[in-house]
C-alpha cells in the first residue's frame, strides 16, 4: 500500500465518502487510489466548483467531504468558495498535491506557499512528511473537519508521499466530538429577560435553524411575546407550511435599523449580534437601536439546541405547542416578471422537501419573505459574500441529498463565476434546476453605487457594472455542458418550466429574461 491508498482508506474509514476532485500531474497516484470503491469521486472543472460543492455537502449531510486540488495554484482557485465555507461552518477535508521533497529544491514553475496560501481560510493545516504518516495526518484532518461547528482542514500531500510505501494499513480510531452546552446561569439570565415581557428577538443561526432546535424556539414564542428570526444570511433554514416561522433581518442598513428599533433585548444563538454587510458613509455598522441590549444564549461553537431545551425548561414551556406555517395559496401567478410574481410562482411550484439554494441577490430580495408559505423546504444562504457559490453548493446539495430535487437561484452576473457547475451536474446526472435571473447587469451593484454615496454612475462606471456587450447566451451556454434549458418571459411561463423540471430526472436551466 502506497500513501495515496493508505489516504483513501483512512478517510473511507473516518467517515469521508465522497472527493470533489480537479487533479494534476503531482496528484495521479491519489487519482488511482480513488478507485476504491467505498469512495465516490466527482470531477469538477474548476477548484471552487470542488470546493462550493465540498460547503453544499457539509450544509445538507452534516458530515465532510474532500477536495483534491492540484499545488497552490489549484487551492488558490478554491479559496473563495472555502471563505464562504468556512464563514458557513462547513467542515471539509482539502488535500492538496505537492512536488515531492527532492524536487522543490529546483524551484519548479508550479512552486508556491502552500501553507502560506491556506492558513488564513483553514483551521487547521498539515503537511505530509512521509507516506508513513498519511494515515495518522489524514485522520487529524478528518476529526478536524468534524469538530462542532465544522471546520476547514487543509492537508498537503508531496508526491513522495502518495508514491512511497506506507507500511501495513494502521486501524485508527475514530473521535467524535461534542458541541458545548451553554453556561446554565446564562440561561437563567435569559430565562428572567424573557420573564420581563420586554420586547425580545430571539436571532438563531447555526444548526439552531432547523430540526428539534426550530421546535424549541416556535414553544418559546408561543409561551411569550418574543420574536424570532435569523439573519439576512443564514447557513440553512428548515422553513414552509407546517414549520416555525423565522423572520429575517433586512440586508439594507435602513430597513434594518427600522426593524430592530422596537426591541430591548436581542438574544443570539449560535451567532453575533446584527452588524452590517458592508461599511457605508454615515451609516452605523451595528444595527441595533441605543439602548438595546445583547444577551448570548449560545455563542458560536456551543449547542443552540441544548441552549434552547434549556431556555424552554427554564421557562415551564415544554409542553406548550409551538404556532407553525400555514400553507399559502398556491395559485400560480400570471402577467409580467416582477419579484412579487416571480416569489409567487415559486411558492406555487417548489415540491414538498426541496432545496433552495440563493444567489438571486436583486431580483430575489423579496422572494423569502414571499415563500414562507410555501411546501416545506430548506433554505441555503451565502455566508461569505465571495460570488459563484451558488451552482457549486447546489451541485454538492444534490449529491448529499439524491432523493431531493434543488433549485438554485442566481443572477446572471454571479452565474459566470463557476458556471462550469453545469457540466459536473450533466455528467452526474443531478436533481438539479438553475434558474438565471438574466438582467444583463450587475444590478446589486448599481444598488451599492447609490448606497455609497457615489451619485449616479457615469458611463466608464455603467460599462462596468452591465453585461450586455455581448448579451451571454445562457440556453447555448446549457446545452454545451449538456444541460437541458428554457427561456421564460412571463410568470406564467416562469411557473411552468419550475413544474416541468421536477417532471424529469437530471439537471436542467431555465433563463427568466427580465
Amino acid at each position: 500500500m502506497n500513501g495515496a491508498e493508505s489516504l483513501v482508506q483512512t478517510l473511507t474509514d473516518q467517515g469521508v465518502e465522497l472527493c470533489f476532485a480537479n487533479p494534476g500531474t503531482s496528484e495521479m497516484h491519489f487519482l488511482r487510489a480513488l478507485e476504491n470503491p467505498r469512495m465516490k469521486s466527482v470531477l469538477c472543472l474548476f477548484e471552487g466548483v470542488c470546493t462550493g460543492a465540498a460547503d453544499g455537502y457539509y450544509r445538507m449531510k452534516d458530515a465532510p467531504a474532500a477536495t483534491l486540488l492540484h499545488l497552490g495554484p489549484g487551492l488558490a482557485n478554491g479559496l473563495a468558495n472555502i471563505h464562504n465555507a468556512k464563514r458557513a461552518s462547513a467542515g471539509m477535508v482539502n488535500v492538496v498535491g505537492e512536488h515531492s521533497a527532492a524536487h522543490l529544491k529546483y524551484d519548479p514553475p508550479l512552486t508556491s506557499d502552500i501553507e502560506g496560501l491556506a492558513r488564513p481560510l483553514s483551521h487547521w493545516v498539515r503537511r505530509v512528511e512521509s507516506s508513513r504518516t498519511v494515515a495518522w495526518d489524514a485522520a487529524a484532518a478528518v476529526s478536524k473537519a468534524n469538530e462542532y461547528p465544522g471546520q476547514i482542514a487543509t492537508l498537503i500531500l508531496p508526491g513522495d508521499a502518495s508514491w512511497q510505501e506506507a507500511g501495513e494499513p494502521v486501524a485508527l480510531p475514530r473521535i467524535e466530538t461534542q458541541a458545548k452546552k451553554p453556561d446554565a446561569a446564562r440561561v437563567e439570565h435569559i430565562a428572567k429577560v424573557l420573564r420581563s415581557g420586554e420586547p425580545t428577538l430571539i436571532v438563531l443561526a447555526g444548526r439552531s435553524t432547523r430540526g428539534r432546535a426550530l421546535e424549541l424556539a416556535g414553544k418559546l414564542k408561543a409561551a411569550t411575546n418574543i420574536r424570532l428570526a435569523t439573519q439576512f444570511f443564514t447557513a440553512r433554514i428548515e422553513r414552509g407550511a407546517g414549520r416555525v416561522t423565522l423572520e429575517r433581518i433586512p440586508y439594507a442598513v435602513g430597513q434594518a435599523l427600522d426593524y430592530l428599533k422596537g426591541f430591548r433585548h436581542i438574544v443570539t444563538v449560535e451567532t453575533t449580534e446584527p452588524i452590517a454587510f458592508f461599511s457605508y458613509p454615515d451609516k452605523p455598522s451595528l444595527l441595533k437601536a441605543p439602548g438595546t441590549t445583547v444577551h448570548a444564549l449560545a455563542e458560536v461553537g456551543e449547542d443552540g439546541t441544548a441552549a434552547l431545551e434549556m431556555l424552554v425548561e427554564a421557562l415551564g414551556a415544554s409542553s406548550t405547542q409551538a404556532l407553525l406555517q400555514q400553507r399559502a395559496d398556491a395559485t400560480p401567478p400570471t402577467g409580467a416578471l416582477t419579484p412579487a410574481t416571480i416569489a409567487q410562482a415559486l411558492a406555487a411550484a417548489l415540491p414538498e422537501d426541496c432545496i433552495l439554494v440563493d444567489e438571486s441577490l436583486t431580483t430575489g430580495r423579496e422572494t423569502m419573505g414571499l415563500t414562507v408559505g410555501a411546501a416545506r423546504h430548506d433554505l441555503i444562504n451565502n455566508m461569505g459574500g465571495s460570488i459563484g457559490y451558488g451552482t457549486p453548493v447546489a451541485t454538492g446539495a444534490a449529491l448529499a441529498c439524491p432523493d431531493r430535487r434543488v433549485f438554485c437561484m442566481v443572477g446572471d452576473g454571479s452565474a459566470m463565476y463557476t458556471i462550469q457547475s453545469l457540466w459536473t451536474q450533466a455528467r452526474e446526472s443531478l436533481n438539479i434546476t438553475t434558474i438565471i435571473f438574466a438582467n444583463n447587469s450587475y444590478a446589486i451593484l448599481k444598488a451599492e453605487y447609490a448606497n455609497m454615496g457615489a451619485g449616479a454612475p457615469g458611463e466608464r462606471a455603467l460599462a462596468m457594472i452591465d453585461i450586455d456587450r455581448p448579451r451571454i447566451d445562457w440556453l447555448a451556454m446549457a446545452k454545451s455542458m449538456g444541460v437541458p434549458a428554457v427561456a421564460v418571459d412571463s410568470a406564467e411561463a416562469f411557473h411552468k418550466a419550475m413544474h416541468d423540471s421536477v417532471r424529469e430526472p437530471g439537471p436542467c436551466l431555465i433563463e427568466v429574461r427580465l
